[in-house]
């Protein structure tokens, strides 16, 4: 069988682009080394969305839930846990390779994401010595906190929200290396008018306790001092593992993304891209973002595919 369409990654972007595929009515495939919904049920799934257009505020696995059940409902064949290793090329078709068979593409589109991310470390004294032992990188559901006193690090828009949805069941400290968040400022607002105690201009020395984490210490300038702890959360980025793109000979950005042009094509033929995988100037990483280069991609995948008379 060959299909129209292969898209490698069912985020948002990729389930998007599922959704347009099936509405052109491409026979797609949608492939994913992890589980279906990307960044907002791997990372932070309990996460309350108020900037995606059409909800006031929405948990991130929920809209997740919504992604996949449109791309489903329109007839997408989804398949999670299964990593795509290579794209070769076949004769007037694409041949995608993952660890669990081959397949044959009229199109590809890569909305892998960030890749295979793991959470950046502080590199701290302690910190792999307590890590699941009091120290954790994804926040956890909200029942496992109450009665703990938890501390976050981090000072972007993922930390604030965890740390405002902590916030809303337990005591909930932040503490940030700068004199500044560098969040939205909508958060910045929920912050101030929160429970929270934000430590700023302070670094992690190291995470404290015996056979679980009671503790860190902190410096800030010459000064160290202590912050109990019953929980420390670390949200200050993730790490990408982007290998697969150079070993797939596609043109990458300085930054080391995917190079497209504004029809979402990369430099290979029939491959299209969208998401954070991709790279341009003024790329502004949001949802909603991932979402519309995600149409174009599909509309770029078709009319390469069908080539219509009006294209």
């Amino acid at each position: 069988m060959t299909y129209d369409l292969i898209i490698i990654g069912a985020g948002p972007g990729g389930l998007t682009a599922g959704i347009y595929s099936r509405t052109r009515l491409m026979n797609t495939l949608i492939i994913d080394a992890a589980e279906v919904g990307g960044q907002l049920v791997s990372l932070y799934p309990d996460k309350a969305i108020e900037n995606y257009p059409g909800y006031e505020r929405v948990q991130a696995r929920k809209l997740s839930d919504k992604f996949y059940a449109q791309a489903e409902s329109l007839g997408c064949e989804i398949r999670d846990k299964e990593k795509v290793n290579d794209i070769k090329d076949g004769n007037e078709e694409l041949i995608v390779i993952s660890d669990k068979g081959e397949y044959h593409s009229r199109s590809v589109i890569i909305a892998t994401g960030m890749g295979m991310f793991k959470p950046k470390k502080m590199g701290c004294k302690g910190e792999d010595e307590y890590e699941n032992k009091g120290l954790c990188y994804i926040l956890p559901p909200k029942e496992e906190l109450i009665g703990k006193k938890i501390v976050v690090f981090g000072g972007g828009n993922s930390a604030i929200e965890m740390a405002l949805i902590a916030d809303s069941v337990t005591e909930t400290t932040i503490v940030h290396r700068r004199n500044e968040f560098r969040c939205d400022e909508a958060n910045t607002l929920a912050l101030n008018r929160s429970n929270i105690k934000a430590i700023m201009s302070s670094e992690l020395v190291s995470v404290n306790g015996d056979d679980t984490v009671r503790s860190v210490t902190l410096k800030r300038g010459d000064e160290e001092f202590e912050e109990k702890a019953d929980l420390v959360v670390i949200l200050i980025g993730i790490s990408s593992d982007l290998e697969d793109l150079k070993r797939w000979e596609l043109e990458l950005t300085k930054e080391g993304l995917l190079k497209v042009d504004d029809s979402m094509r990369t430099s290979r033929k029939g491959i299209f891209a969208c998401g954070d995988i991709i790279d341009y100037e003024g790329k502004y990483k949001q949802i909603i973002t991932a979402c519309g280069e995600a149409a174009t991609a599909a509309n770029s995948a078709y009319k390469f595919v069908k080539k219509p008379y009006w294209a």
